[in-house]
């Protein structure tokens, strides 16, 4: 009988070595967000919160261009990190599927002529962009499964340099679009279970939960949605516009309102920012509430996540998560000596969730972990 692996033991990275004053003065990391607030959470608001229109992300992409060619006869060391940073900037684009494009670029751009002067590359540009925010594990566990499939290949021992680097690059684009087309994927395996007259819930605002029930109002579904408003960032009213403009009926709560309103509730929909070993899933604070309160009720909770979402780890219990933290705003001032959780994600036990819709298919909890040996081995 196999057992799981206590993986997020051994996967954490040894701490580096301590710098003397003169040492840290001098040496600072690019690569690192310097922001105390996630940067995970600072791209989930920008690009909720803000309105990118074609003509805009058309001048972004000509600024980022001229940035990185400032003249004709002298070109700008590659960057992973700006690569990265230029395909984030588009609003359909998730974090992880963003880095994947970075690193087939890394494999574009490289110089190396031997495989294991490419793979050294591929590993430090994805160290890079894994430092770039610790706290991101959709991003930590695109760029592992990115390095596990672009090189899993025996074909690679037998071919001169440049066949092999052909190779390798067909396999990163190959995965990149896999990855681009997850959320569409998931959304036409989720319509079996969304019927006629159903009440859906939804918690704070998700990609490929919207996808999904795009979809289903594409189908002429008749359904229903009550969205949680989503505090500190109100992700919820923005879920709710999106939907008012499909003309799908929604109804808005406060998320002290979730227990009251159950009993209207078909099913919970919702998002994922990390799916782990035992089933779990990590996601939006709150998510976890929520499935408490649908399984007392014995309420139906599926989890929809992109299989680049699937990490190698095994939290225990709310602490074992790195700390993604958040700014927020109560609308009265607090005084000094009162904490406030500013944690913007919690971890929900498999034993609370019912189903997974994923682009591997809809999987049981339970199935995960095999998954997960697939993916990774």
């Amino acid at each position: 009988m196999w057992r799981r692996s206590s993986s997020f033991i051994l996967d954490k990275p040894n701490p580096p070595p301590p710098l003397s004053s003169d040492s840290m003065a001098s040496e600072v990391n690019p690569n690192t967000n310097p922001n105390p607030i996630s940067a995970y959470y600072e791209t989930r608001a920008k690009h909720h919160h803000g309105i990118v229109t074609s003509d805009w992300l058309e001048q972004a992409q000509q600024a980022a261009a001229l940035l990185r060619y400032p003249d004709s006869g002298r070109r700008r060391p590659f960057s992973v990190i700006e690569e990265f940073d230029k395909w984030r900037q588009q609003p359909d684009l998730a974090e992880a599927v963003a880095a994947i494009r970075a690193l087939a670029a890394v494999i574009r751009v490289s110089e190396a002529t031997t495989m294991m002067e490419l793979e050294i590359e591929l590993k430090k540009a994805s160290d890079a962009l894994k430092s770039w925010d610790t706290t991101s594990i959709s991003l930590t566990a695109g760029c592992d499964l990115f390095m596990r499939y672009v090189t899993r290949t025996s074909a690679l021992e037998f071919e001169d340099f440049n066949a092999a680097k052909s190779r390798v690059l067909g396999r990163a684009e190959k995965f990149g679009e896999i990855s681009y087309k997850a959320r569409k994927i998931i959304a036409v395996l989720s319509q079996d279970f969304i019927f006629d007259g159903c009440t859906i819930l939804v918690h704070g605002f998700s990609r490929v939960v919207l996808e999904i029930l795009k979809t289903a109002a594409q189908n002429n579904k008749l359904f229903r949605v009550l969205c949680t408003e989503g505090r500190p960032d109100k992700t919820g009213v923005l879920l709710a516009k999106e939907l008012a403009k499909l003309d799908v009926p929604v109804k808005l709560l406060i998320d002290s309102a979730v227990a009251y309103s159950m009993d209207e509730v078909d099913m919970v929909i919702s998002g994922a920012d990390g799916v782990v070993e035992s089933g779990g899933v990590i996601n939006m604070m709150g998510t976890y509430q929520i499935a408490l309160i649908a399984h007392s009720m014995n309420k139906p909770v599926y989890v929809a996540a992109e299989s680049y979402k699937f990490a190698r780890l095994y939290p225990l219990d709310q602490k074992d998560l790195a700390p993604a933290l958040r700014p927020v705003d109560f609308g009265v001032p607090v005084p000094p000596k009162v904490e406030v959780e500013r944690s913007a994600r919690d971890y929900t036990p498999p034993q609370y969730l019912t189903m997974l819709f994923t682009d591997l298919g809809v999987l049981t909890p339970s199935v995960v972990s095999d998954e997960l040996i697939q993916l990774y081995l």
